[in-house]
C-alpha cells in the first residue's frame, strides 16, 4: 500500500487530465479528432479500478498518465466528480465509445490486438461489416509488449485497439508511443474486443443505464471479477470519501474551466 500522501497525488495528476465531455455535440466533435489525430496518439478510459491500480502501482500510473487524452468512464468516477461538486459530464465508457471510433475510421486500416480465439476473428468480421473498416492485424492478447510495439510499422495501421485489460495494455500503449511513429491513434480497450467478438455478453439496457452493468458482468464471471468489483469497489469509495487535492485541480466541465478543491 502507498503511503497516503502518494496515492493522493496520483488520483490529483489523473484527475487533472480527464476529458470531460459535456455533451453528445462534444462528444462528435472527440471523434472528429481522434480520427485526424497526429501518429502516436493514445486514448485512455479511467475507471474506479484504474483509480485503484494507480494507488499500488507505479509502472501502471506511468504508462496511463502518459496517454494523450483520458476520459471518464463508470459511475464509479461520476461519484467522485459530484463528490467535489465538478460535473462528471457524459459517461464515456470505452464498450460504447470505441465502436462509434470504429465507425469513424470507416475504411481505414485497423489492427486488433487482445482476447484469443475464436473471438478475436468473429471480432474482426463483425468490424469490418458494420464499421466498413480494413482489418490488417490481428494478434491475441499474451505476447510480450516488444511483440506488438515491433509490429506496427510493419503493418502501419491507421487505428490499434487494444484489448488486454488494465495494466498491460496501458503498458503496450506507452511502449508503441514512445519507440514507433506508424500508429495514428492507439485505443485502450478493456474487453471491447470480447464484447464485439461475442466472448463476453453486454447488460441489459436498464442495467447499463442505471450504472449496474458490473453487476452483471459479476454474475457472469465471479471468479475472474470478485477482486475486481467486490473488494475494488468498496475500496474506491473509501478512497474517494478521502481524497482531496494535494493542489489546484481544474477541469473542463459545464462551459469553464471549473476547480476541484
Amino acid at each position: 500500500m502507498l503511503p497516503d500522501l502518494l496515492w493522493r497525488e496520483r488520483w490529483t495528476a489523473i484527475i487533472g487530465r480527464i476529458r470531460v465531455v459535456r455533451s453528445p455535440g462534444e462528444e462528435i466533435a472527440l471523434l472528429h479528432e481522434l480520427a485526424a489525430a497526429k501518429p502516436n496518439r493514445v486514448l485512455g478510459f479511467v475507471n474506479a479500478h484504474a483509480m485503484n491500480y494507480i494507488a499500488r502501482d507505479s509502472a501502471f500510473y506511468a504508462a496511463l498518465a502518459s496517454a494523450d487524452i483520458l476520459l471518464r468512464d463508470g459511475s464509479g468516477m461520476a461519484l467522485l466528480y459530484r463528490r467535489r461538486v465538478v460535473t462528471a459530464g457524459l459517461n464515456m465508457n470505452g464498450t460504447d465509445f470505441i465502436p462509434k471510433i470504429l465507425a469513424e475510421f470507416r475504411g481505414r486500416r485497423v489492427a486488433l490486438w487482445g482476447t484469443e480465439e475464436p473471438f478475436l476473428r468473429i471480432c474482426a468480421r463483425h468490424c469490418e461489416r458494420d464499421f466498413g473498416v480494413t482489418v490488417v492485424s490481428l494478434e491475441n492478447g499474451f505476447r510480450d509488449p516488444e511483440h506488438y510495439a515491433g509490429l506496427v510499422e510493419k503493418v502501419l495501421p491507421d487505428l490499434i485497439v487494444l484489448g488486454m485489460g488494465i495494466p498491460k495494455q496501458e503498458y503496450v500503449a506507452s511502449l508503441i508511443r514512445s519507440r514507433t511513429a506508424g500508429a495514428a491513434l492507439v485505443v485502450c480497450g478493456g474487453a471491447i474486443i470480447d464484447f464485439l467478438g461475442g466472448k463476453v455478453r453486454r447488460a441489459p439496457g436498464w442495467m447499463r443505464r442505471s450504472g449496474l452493468e458490473w453487476t452483471y458482468r459479476l454474475v457472469r464471471e465471479p471468479r475472474r471479477l470478485f477482486g475486481r468489483y467486490v473488494i475494488g469497489n468498496p475500496v474506491f469509495v473509501l478512497r474517494a470519501i478521502r481524497w482531496r487535492p494535494t493542489r489546484k485541480v481544474s477541469v473542463h466541465a459545464s462551459g469553464n474551466r471549473q476547480e476541484i478543491s
